[in-house]
């Protein structure tokens, strides 16, 4: 019987791909968010039209003409609506979510929600590059690549209950309190750093819990639809949406949470 600390070749099978790959989607993010502005707002426009086109593959398979068409047409929203003022970008944010609640005949509410996210957060990953500057940025990255991180290791290492067997059958508890300790570090680093106080690292793990809620929400998706990966993009991760699902629940709630409290803590 293998224990959970036992070596398990098939529990590390994937992991040469996933690093290799992994290392080359750092190395491309980091140089986006390090040159900012019209840079990273296209390299984010690009990464949520792929997530939406990935989503109505998934949701709706046969209708891969309009796949490309919503891609399209919510990179091209999400890179318009970060140049204009908030009362214009919220409408133009909205309008992927509703022309393709029209237009697909299955899961229309799934669609509709989810493209809603998707663009919420892409939205709010370029607010904070432009409004907070590339340290704050590269805070939010860690928090939730670290959360990813850390969770993967522990889960496979550790084991133990589930987090969520229903919708994540691979999540486990150690592997999502694992997450929260990694973001609290981050927050810690960070917090002594830029002065900014211990309510960081609290901040820090709230938005950890925030990406792996984007995680779930995803999972859920690929269950309903009987899918293993939101697509093959990157290889030994999946799809976009499989490794921006994190990203895309800390945004948003980073997006909110600036909206009602002064962010960064202590120097607002």
């Amino acid at each position: 019987m293998t224990t959970p600390g036992s070596s398990d070749p098939g529990r590390w099978s994937d992991l040469s791909t996933r690093v290799v790959s992994g290392a080359v989607m750092v190395v491309v993010g980091l140089w986006a968010v390090w040159m900012g502005q019209d840079v990273f707002h296209v390299f984010v426009a690009l990464v949520c039209g792929a997530m939406v086109w990935e989503l109505v593959l998934m949701l709706s398979p046969a209708t891969r003409q309009i796949a490309l068409q919503l891609g399209a047409l919510a990179g091209a929203a999400v890179l318009l609506a970060i140049y204009l003022p908030a009362i214009f970008a919220r409408p133009v944010l909205s309008a992927p979510a509703l022309v393709g609640f029209g237009q697909l005949k299955q899961n229309k509410t799934i669609y509709l929600v989810f493209t809603a996210l998707v663009l919420l957060a892409g939205y709010g990953m370029m607010s904070v590059r432009d409004d907070l500057g590339f340290i704050w940025m590269l805070w939010l990255v860690l928090v939730v690549v670290i959360t990813d991180i850390a969770g993967y290791f522990a889960g496979r290492m550790i084991g133990g209950p589930k987090f969520w067997p229903s919708i994540s059958p691979k999540k486990t508890w150690s592997g999502t309190s694992a997450g929260w300790v990694g973001a609290g570090v981050i927050g810690i680093i960070f917090a002594l750093y830029t002065d900014t106080g211990l309510s960081l690292v609290v901040i820090s793990m709230v938005v950890a819990f925030a990406s792996q809620l984007g995680d779930i929400a995803e999972s859920f998706i690929k269950r309903k639809m009987g899918v293993k990966d939101s697509s093959s993009l990157i290889p030994g991760h999946g799809g976009l949406l499989d490794r921006f699902d994190g990203m895309l629940g800390a945004s948003v709630f980073l997006l909110v949470l600036m909206q009602f409290i002064g962010f960064p803590p202590g120097l607002v």
